[in-house]
Order: C-alpha cells, then structure tokens, then sequence
C-alpha cells in the first residue's frame, strides 16, 4: 500500500447539490424555493404571521395555569420500595430519605425532594422521611408497623412575621368598636 493508493469507500463521499446553477442541473431558475415572494428569499421569520390578520393563538381562548416556579419531585411507590428491599439494595432497618434511595441506586438525583405514592404493597416495617406522602402510601406503611415523616418546608422569619401583621389588620377590621365594651 502506498499514499497514493488510498482512497475513501465507495459511495462514502456524496457530492453536494449545487442549487441555481443553471437549468440543466435540474435544480435551477428557482433553486428548489418555489415561485416569487417573501418565503422565496432569505431572512423569512414568518412563524405565526397571517399577513395582518389576528394570528390563531392569539384568536383561542387561553385556559389552564401554568405554576411560576414549578417543583420537580422524585416519585416513588410503597411497591418499589419493598422490591429495594427483598433485592436487598436497601436496609429497612434504617430511617430511609432521599439520600439513602440515591445512595442505593433507586433514585437518580435528588431534584426538589421526595413524593411518597401508594401504589403496590408493603410488608417490611420502615420509618421513612419525605416531602409528600399519599394518603394511601401513609395508610400502608402505618399498617405493616412502619412510620411516614414528612418534612416541614421552612419559611423564613420574615414571611412569617408579614403574616402574623396581616392576620391581626384583618381581625382588626373584623371587629367593631363597640364590641371590646360589651364583652368585658
């Protein structure tokens, strides 16, 4: 073999189409972008244009909400749980949480937190921390011994103290002067 013997594999290297070269190759006069106008010529961003007229999105109704900063919870069912732990991935003698599960390989990342679902059965007694638990789910863990922790989301001082103002300016205004009299 020698560099001058090399050569790519047949049909490896395509030639390009040469477009608006002329009409005998078949792509020419136009150039494969049909007859005349805007979408004819480059720098097009027509996407929802109608040319003037009220554009379809804006002509339907808008329905539903869309939640402004949206909490992605990691699900997981009773069943999955005690799959983990007849496979024997996961110690039901352990408080089981969110780090544990990833820890075991049954739960990826830990993303916003943990959901609790009731789907499928459980039989090992476990205690386990969450964010969210199913009524069905704490029903089935409560019913083979075990416990559901849920933890509390924390709010800050300030927040809280708004709200303690705002509460007491509306029980405030429920009462009538007249009334703090009468009641002593």
């Amino acid at each position: 073999m020698r560099l001058n013997g090399i050569k790519d594999n047949p049909g490896a290297k395509k030639t390009r189409v040469r477009i608006g070269r002329g009409i005998g190759s078949g792509m020419g006069k136009m150039g494969g972008r049909g007859g005349k106008g805007q979408t004819a010529r480059t720098g097009v961003a027509i996407g929802g244009f109608e040319g003037g007229q009220m554009p379809l999105h804006r002509r339907l109704p808008k329905r539903g909400f869309n939640k402004w900063r949206p909490e992605h919870f990691n699900e997981i069912n009773v069943g999955s749980l005690q799959q983990a732990i007849e496979d024997k991935r996961l110690d039901g003698s352990k408080p089981v949480d969110l780090a544990s599960l990833i820890e075991a390989g049954i739960i990826r990342r830990a993303k916003d937190g943990l959901r609790l679902l009731g789907d499928g059965e459980i039989k090992s007694k476990i205690s386990i921390t969450v964010n969210h638990a199913s009524a069905k789910a704490k029903e089935a863990i409560e019913k083979a011994g075990g416990s559901v922790t849920l933890i509390e989301r924390k709010v800050l001082a300030a927040d809280e103290e708004k709200r303690k103002k705002s509460a007491d300016k509306k029980a405030a205004k429920g009462k009538k002067p007249g009334a703090a009299k009468s009641e002593e």
